[in-house]
């Protein structure tokens, strides 16, 4: 799965000046647009298009104090026509001009046009060491921030211009993403370029799955992922807390379940409440009916056995009511802590599936799918029934469902419900199938593509650490399986992918080595969520810009 990849060369772009004679004076003309996504091209900036000329943009200075008198105006013709700035991900579309940029300075503030911002102000305000000074009007000098337009409410426009910035966007989101932009233009003492920049993410789910389960993480080390994560304007943090070798969270309704490392549901809210302050929806999952070995410490009656009596690894037996009641009494726990919009059902793995005839090895769930769906049901729809249930009972929760690729059987003739989505992350059990068979049915699809986006410790079996430049380099959206990418068209299905750490062998790394391991595999997978076209930077300079940002 690894092995020497060939770079992709350095690409370099030229600025161009159209000077005009007007008798002994020199004017210089500028309006260009500039982007930093896509390797060729020009033109007018347009909202829906996104611009696809580039720019090289400049590197921030270090070691500036944090706050320096604002450089005093000058005649507009005395500055150069300003670059793109230099940000991961990077932004999408950048509309040069002639001036100082702006860089914190003492006495400037951070204000907000309306009052939902305020924790956006705040946070901001900490961070450049500015004062926040609430809804009044903006000086010389200040950060400005306002809801304001319509559309995708990720998107953003940036203004530097006259020594003030102003944020803007139809939602918080997307007025949170352009301070994040902001906070890494000047970061280290830069300056944030004059100019407008005008961006937007290419796909609405960008995600950190972490397998809490297998492997136990302290509440304070996740809220260091979610500073991360939102920093780099990931949205979502999925939660694996369920599995065969531990139940991570406190648990009222079965309290039996949990392991002695655990988190409280206390750190739980901490983490959720940082988690919304970063515009991040944390992704709960109980893995069900197979990984649920932890469940079935306490309730061995609960443990799906074949015809000789041998039990099956962490599988429940779904033809027992009392297997679904358990698993529907946590899922309606936990659904009353998590407030998110989704959540992940599992449903992969499932033991009795995964040997050659499940009828013969498991005649108890043949016997129970028979008589719920008639004679020529087999256990393949058992199990789409089971799904389907545990869909039905959070949609009366309000979530959006989805489940792993290998949880929807070909062979069953139950059809899972068309709202779960479909967590793509392999072809290698049992009637693989296609990404395009999914795609093609009309389902949406979320990217755990595992030849790219699997961390998983002790790398067991033919699993090897992903590198952040295989990502940036050979890895888009559209790549769901193996190395090669599914069709055009079917892009509009494909709403975004996640990077999941997965902790087989849990003591092969420390959750200080994770950090690290993941750190630039994270700033590549966002990259190209965030815009899937070829990068204007190469690795090299990509890999220098993020240990410029930290």
């Amino acid at each position: 799965m690894t092995g020497r990849r060939r770079r992709v060369p350095e690409r370099k772009t030229r600025g161009k000046r159209n000077r005009l004679l007007l008798g002994a004076g020199i004017v210089a003309a500028s309006a260009v647009t500039v982007s930093l996504a896509c390797s060729s091209g020009g033109g007018s900036p347009t909202r829906a298009g996104l611009s696809a000329s580039t720019s090289a943009a400049p590197t921030a200075s270090a070691g500036s104090p944090a706050l320096t008198p604002f450089p005093s105006p000058s005649p507009t013709r005395a500055y150069p026509l300003s670059q793109t700035p230099r940000t991961i991900p990077a932004v999408r579309e950048h509309t040069p001009a002639r001036g100082p940029g702006w860089r914190p300075a003492s006495g400037a503030r951070v204000v907000v046009d309306d009052a939902s911002l305020a924790d956006e102000g705040q946070l901001l305000a900490g961070e450049l060491k500015l004062a926040y000074a609430g809804r009044t009007a903006a000086r010389d000098g200040d950060v400005e921030l306002d809801v304001a337009g319509s559309g995708n409410q990720e998107s953003y426009t940036l203004t530097v211009q006259n020594r003030r910035v102003k944020i803007t966007g139809p939602g918080e989101a997307g007025v949170f993403y352009g301070t994040r932009t902001l906070k890494q233009e000047v970061h280290g003492g830069g300056t944030a370029p004059e100019g407008v920049v005008r961006d937007a993410p290419a796909k609405p789910r960008r995600g950190l799955m972490l397998d809490i389960a297998r492997k136990y993480f302290t509440a304070g080390w996740i809220e260091d992922r979610i500073r991360e994560l939102g920093d780099l304007k990931f949205n979502e943090l999925g939660l694996h807390f369920s599995d065969d070798q531990g139940f991570r969270i406190e648990s009222t309704s079965h309290p039996e379940i949990v392991s002695k490392q655990h988190l409280s549901k206390a750190e739980v809210r901490r983490i959720l409440a940082l988690a919304a302050s970063r515009h991040i929806t944390v992704v709960p999952e109980i893995d069900s009916p197979g990984h649920l070995g932890a469940v079935i410490a306490a309730h061995p009656d609960l443990q799906l056995r074949n015809a000789s009596g041998v039990a099956a690894r962490g599988a429940v037996d779904i033809s027992k009511p009392a297997s679904a009641k358990i698993v529907d009494e946590l899922l309606g726990e936990y659904a009353d802590l998590f407030p998110g919009a989704y959540w992940h059902l599992g449903g992969d793995e499932y033991r009795a599936l995964m040997v050659s005839n499940p009828a013969a090895s498991y005649p108890q769930l043949a016997a129970a799918a028979k008589k719920r769906y008639g004679a020529n049901a087999g256990v393949a729809d058992l199990a789409t029934g089971w799904l389907n249930d545990r869909a039905n009972f959070m949609r009366g929760h309000g979530r959006t469902m989805r489940a792993w690729n290998d949880g929807f059987y070909r062979s069953s003739s139950v059809q899972p419900a068309k709202d779960i989505e479909v967590a793509y992350w392999t072809g290698k059990e049992i009637g693989a199938r296609q990404p395009t068979e999914y795609l093609g049915a009309g389902r949406k699809l979320l990217n755990y593509n595992d030849e790219y986006l699997y961390y998983v410790l002790g790398q067991p079996q033919t699993f090897v650490y992903p590198t952040g430049q295989r990502i940036y380099e050979q890895w888009t959206p559209r790549v769901v399986r193996g190395t090669t990418a599914v069709p055009a068209r079917y892009d509009g299905q494909i709403l975004g992918g996640v990077f999941a750490v997965w902790c087989d062998l849990a003591n092969s790394q420390t959750q200080d080595q994770v950090a690290a391991g993941i750190r630039m595999p994270l700033r590549a997978t966002v990259q190209k969520l965030w815009d899937p076209r070829t990068p204007a930077l190469s690795w090299t300079q990509f890999k220098a810009l993020a240990n410029q940002l930290g």
